[in-house]
């Protein structure tokens, strides 16, 4: 996978205005929690680009970036999880998912609603 780091609050603003033109995919993951490194491992492994182009996927380092996860989930008034994944289009999150509901499928199905 192509990961985009969100390493910066200042990125929210352009992910905001970015998923007005394309998808944005945000990862929330600790690097402390095994059930998180485990969702990454599976979304990471099934991952298809091809199916994926019109996604922009951004990984979130949330104990290296808490303020970050902090103002994501106060930006997108979803409760914080992690690990986490939040799809967002034209500025609101329209699909969002935690722990163990972190798969490629679902991911791709929520794709497939947004673009349609």
């Amino acid at each position: 996978m192509q990961w985009q780091e969100l390493n910066d609050i200042n990125q929210l603003n352009e992910l905001v205005s970015n998923s007005f033109d394309q998808p944005v995919l945000i990862f929330k993951h600790s690097t402390r929690c095994s059930i998180s490194s485990m969702a990454l491992d599976r979304l990471e492994r099934a991952w298809q680009p091809s199916e994926m182009e019109a996604l922009s996927p951004w990984f979130l380092d949330l104990i290296a970036h808490r303020d970050i996860s902090n103002k994501v989930a106060e930006l997108f008034k979803v409760e914080h999880q992690s690990p986490q994944v939040l799809l967002i289009k034209n500025g609101d999150v329209t699909y969002h998912t935690s722990h163990m509901g972190i798969g490629y499928g679902q991911v791709k199905d929520a794709l497939s609603q947004v673009l349609s």
